[in-house]
C-alpha cells in the first residue's frame, strides 16, 4: 500500500488555527491553518490576525497522525475486557489465575482469556491441569501471539474435540475455537470496538490497518452506517480469501473506499494470506529445525499454503486491483512470500518479516514490497527468540537492516499480541528493550525520526497541502527519553482537522 495522505472526509470540520506550534520534531514555533480537513497555510509564529477559531497550543510538537498497520480490532476489543494472563511464566500460574477468575464468574459462563506465552515455561498446558482447576464451566485460553489456545474438557466438548489429548490447539484449529467460544454479540462487539478506536486515538492514532478475521468490509460498512457520530480513526480494512470474490464483484480497490460507503473513513485493504505459525508456538516455518521439538507437527514450522496456492490468490488479487499483504515469520516462509511477489510482480506487503535470511533483504526494495513489523514483539520475544532461533537472532526483527537495504517499513502493534499503543511500539524500535536489561541487538535499532516515519505511513513532517491528520504530543519526541517516549503525553488528535481527543 502506498505511504500517500488518505483523503478527507466528505464533510470536513470547521476552519481552525493552531497557534504557537512546533512542526514535527524539533521544528520552528510556527502557526498552522487548516481549512477543508487540509493544512493550508504555515506561517512563522505570530503568523498575525485570523479570522477562524483559533487555539494557542504554547508550543507543543504538531506530527502527522499516526498509523497502527497490524491490528485485530474486535480481538483487541475483546481481549480489553477478558483475563490477562500477560507475564505468568508456567502453566500452574495461568491455571490459578484462571481459576481465581472463574470463582468470580456466574456459573455455567465461559471462561476467555488471552496473554499467554508458553515458549519458555517448565510445565506444558493441558486440558487435565484446567479441569482440575475448573471442572464444571467451558475455559479458553488464548495465546499472546493468538496462535494456540489452550482449552479445558467442557471447552473441548463444546468444539467437538473431547478426544483431544492435550487441549491444545494450534494454529486453525485455535483459531475456530476462538472465533465460536471467546466472542461476543455483533452489538457488544462494535460497542467495544467505537471505545477502543477512541482509546486509540487518545494516543494520536488516526488510523488502523484492521486485520480481524472476519468480513471486514461489511463490518466496517456497518459500523460507519450505524455509528452515532463519524469514527474516531480512519480504517483500512483488510480482505480475507473467503470474501475476494464478493470483493472483486464489488470492485473493491486496496488504498480505495468502497463505493456504497460515504466520508471517507474507510478504505478497501488488502487482501491477507497467511504462510505459517508463529515464534512462540513455534509453527513459524523456518530453514533450520527447532531445537527443542517434541510435540510440535512438524520440526521446522508449518506451511499453511503451498507456494502453488499463495501465487494463484496473489495474482488473482492483484488482477483486480487489490495487494497482497502476506503473513511471514519463519525466513523459509518469507523467502515463499518474497518468490510469489516475484512471481506475481504486483505491490504488496509482508506482515512480520521477523526472521530473514541476508540474501532476502534487498528483495523487498526491489520488488516495491512493504514490511509490516512490530516492534514490541521484538522485546517480548527476545528470550524466546535466543532459545529457538538461536544463532539466528542477529538476523531477526532486522528494522535497521532492512531500511539499510532500503526496504519501506511500518509500524505496528498485532494487538491484541501487543497493546494498541504506538508510543510503545516506537519506543521498542528504538531502544530494543523494555526492561533493565541492555538492547537486545542493538544494531537493529531504528533512531526516533526513522520510527515515527514508520508510524506516520511514511509522512515525516507537516506540509501545506497534508490532510490535516494531526497529533500534538507535550515533549519534543527527538529530544525525550525512553521513560517519556514510552508515555507520551498527547495533547490532542486531529483527523481532517476534527478534533477526536483533547486535552482537558
Amino acid at each position: 500500500m502506498t505511504a500517500t495522505a488518505p483523503v478527507s472526509p466528505v464533510s470536513p470540520a470547521a476552519p481552525l488555527t493552531l497557534r504557537r506550534v512546533r512542526l514535527g520534531a524539533g521544528g520552528p514555533l510556527s502557526d498552522v491553518r487548516i481549512e477543508g480537513g487540509r493544512v493550508t497555510e504555515i506561517h512563522p509564529s505570530p503568523g498575525g490576525t485570523d479570522d477562524v477559531p483559533s487555539v494557542d497550543l504554547e508550543g507543543r510538537t504538531l506530527l502527522p497522525g499516526l498509523w497502527d498497520s497490524h491490528v485485530h480490532i474486535v480481538r483487541w476489543a475483546v481481549a480489553r475486557r477478558r483475563l490477562d494472563l500477560t507475564g505468568l511464566g508456567s502453566a500452574r500460574a495461568v491455571a490459578a489465575a484462571a481459576r481465581e477468575r472463574a470463582a468470580a464468574m456466574p456459573p455455567g459462563e465461559t471462561l476467555a482469556g488471552y496473554g499467554f506465552r508458553d515458549g519458555l515455561w517448565p510445565d506444558a498446558p493441558h486440558k487435565d491441569l484446567l479441569d482440575a482447576l475448573i471442572p464444571d464451566r467451558p475455559a479458553l485460553l488464548v495465546s499472546a501471539d493468538l496462535h494456540s489456545a489452550w482449552a479445558n474438557s467442557p471447552a473441548l466438548a463444546l468444539l467437538g474435540l473431547g478426544d483431544h489429548p492435550t487441549g491444545l490447539l494450534r494454529e486453525r484449529a485455535c483459531f475456530r475455537a476462538t472465533a465460536q467460544l471467546a466472542s461476543v454479540s455483533t452489538e457488544t462487539a462494535d460497542a467495544w470496538v467505537r471505545d477502543a478506536c477512541a482509546a486509540a486515538a487518545r494516543l494520536g492514532v488516526t488510523g488502523i490497518l484492521d486485520f480481524e478475521h472476519a468480513d471486514n468490509i461489511t463490518d466496517w460498512t456497518r459500523r460507519t452506517a450505524e455509528a452515532p457520530g463519524p469514527l474516531p480513526v480512519r480504517v483500512s480494512a483488510a480482505v480475507y480469501p473467503p470474501y475476494l470474490d464478493a470483493a472483486v464483484g464489488r470492485g473493491l480497490r486496496t488504498g480505495t473506499a468502497p463505493p456504497d460507503v460515504p466520508g471517507g473513513l474507510l478504505e478497501t485493504g488488502p487482501l491477507k494470506l497467511i504462510t505459517d505459525g508463529s515464534l512462540n508456538t513455534r509453527t513459524a516455518l523456518c530453514h533450520d529445525p527447532y531445537p527443542d521439538a517434541a510435540g510440535l507437527p512438524d520440526t521446522h514450522g508449518l506451511a499453511e499454503m503451498t507456494p502453488e496456492e499463495l501465487t494463484g490468490l496473489m495474482r488473482r488479487a492483484a488482477a483486480h486491483g487489490i495487494e497482497p499483504a502476506v503473513h511471514a515469520i519463519g525466513d523459509h516462509a518469507n523467502e515463499r512470500a518474497l518468490d510469489a511477489f516475484e512471481a506475481v510482480r504486483c505491490r504488496g506487503r509482508i506482515e512480520h518479516g521477523q526472521l530473514l535470511r541476508p540474501e532476502d533483504l534487498p528483495r523487498f526494495a526491489a520488488l516495491d514490497v512493504t514490511v509490516s513489523v512490530q516492534p514490541t514483539h521484538a522485546v517480548d520475544d527476545r528470550d524466546i527468540a535466543d532459545r529457538h532461533w538461536h544463532g539466528r537472532t542477529h538476523r531477526a526483527f532486522a528494522y535497521a537492516d532492512l531500511l539499510a537495504a532500503g526496504a519501506r517499513l511500518e509500524l505496528g502493534s498485532d494487538a491484541p499480541v501487543a497493546t494498541l499503543d504506538p508510543w510503545l511500539s516506537l519506543a521498542n524500535a528504538v531502544s530494543r528493550t523494555d526492561d533493565p536489561r541492555p538492547a537486545w541487538h542493538p544494531e537493529q535499532r531504528l533512531t526516533v525520526a526513522q520510527a515515527l516515519a514508520a508510524s506516520a505511513r511514511g509522512r515525516r513532517s507537516v506540509r501545506v497541502g497534508d490532510v490535516a491528520d494531526l497529533v500534538i504530543v507535550d515533549a519534543d519526541p527527538l529530544t525525550a527519553d525512553d521513560a517519556t517516549l514510552r508515555r507520551m503525553p498527547v495533547h490532542g488528535t486531529l483527523l481532517a482537522g476534527r478534533w477526536t481527543h483533547r486535552a482537558e
